[in-house]
């Protein structure tokens, strides 16, 4: 209820910001033509000052100079950045994050939360502790109102798991620590799941290159880089394009493929194993995920996820 009160205050705002908005240009225009009779007079007797001012005439028209210089460069600059935007829309790009902006984490979580309702969630990341687990993570709200969910994450006991901690140099974050972050994720999307949601989780053992997040025309996209907190890179937001020319359908490919992948095994969430299974669909094998240690970390300010 909330909710939809504040989305009408926003409505009712818009609406009246954008009738002031044409209030001031019709009185803005208003103003100046009254004035143009006035103004031109008074340019009239200026310039015939000026005229027989060396020194004023040649200030004027160097001030006309640099004034033409930077209106030519503002246009040049509009022409570069429209055609940039031109670019960015083809490939589908349509919002980019720095998260190192103090309001960005508080924008990306509010627009997830409004694409993901009612939507199938599909996400690729380490543990999913930073974006499933934490109150303010944006995928802990968005598995409460989605209809279904895919996730794909790293499996703590590979040896690209231990690369990628050893990375980060960093004393809190270990191999261990990605075993218990899987572990507390793995317990939330158990409660996820006795609540009737449908949550789908497998475990690869390649490097992490993707942070990626589907919901519904929307992918939202950080990748993984060599030494430094997943928090400090960049997010990009990529849309469906019907023309199918986007970056979009490029990764939904690959996350549709890293998900029938044979070799990345199923989580079984009643017997805690490791389900491969053929492309018929028939299982192969199983074997145990033994995660180790109930003892949970506290809180070092550093995201795995």
């Amino acid at each position: 209820m909330h909710t939809g009160k504040l989305s009408q205050l926003q409505e009712f705002w818009k609406e009246v910001s954008t009738l002031a908005f044409h209030g001031v240009v019709v009185v803005l225009s208003a103003t100046i033509a009254w004035s143009l009779p006035a103004i031109a007079r008074q340019f009239l007797v200026l310039w015939s000052r000026v005229e027989h001012e060396q020194m004023l005439l040649l200030s004027v028209e160097v001030a006309v100079a640099l004034l033409l210089i930077m209106i030519s460069n503002y246009l040049w600059r509009a022409f570069q950045d429209r055609r940039q935007a031109g670019m960015a829309k083809g490939a589908g790009l349509v919002s980019f994050f720095p998260l190192h902006d103090p309001g960005a984490g508080r924008k990306i979580r509010q627009l997830k939360q409004q694409q993901s309702l009612g939507r199938t969630v599909l996400a690729i990341g380490v543990t999913g502790h930073g974006t499933v687990v934490d109150d303010k993570a944006e995928l802990h709200a968005l598995l409460e109102t989605c209809l279904e969910a895919k996730l794909i994450l790293l499996n703590p006991l590979s040896e690209e798991a231990a690369r990628r901690a050893q990375s980060l140099s960093h004393p809190d974050i270990t191999p261990l620590r990605f075993r218990q972050e899987l572990q507390e994720t793995i317990a939330l999307i158990k409660r996820f799941r006795a609540n009737g949601k449908v949550i789908r989780l497998k475990l690869y053992s390649d490097r992490p290159h993707l942070r990626m997040v589907i919901l519904g025309d929307y992918l939202w996209l950080q990748h993984y880089h060599t030494g430094l907190d997943i928090r400090w890179m960049p997010e990009y937001v990529f849309q469906h394009n019907v023309d199918h020319h986007g970056l979009y359908t490029l990764f939904y490919q690959y996350f549709t493929k890293r998900w029938e992948n044979q070799d990345i095994p199923e989580y079984d969430f009643q017997t805690d194993e490791l389900v491969y299974r053929a492309r018929s669909g028939s299982e192969l094998r199983r074997d145990s995920l033994d995660l180790g240690g109930s003892e949970l970390w506290t809180t070092s300010g550093l995201s795995v996820a």
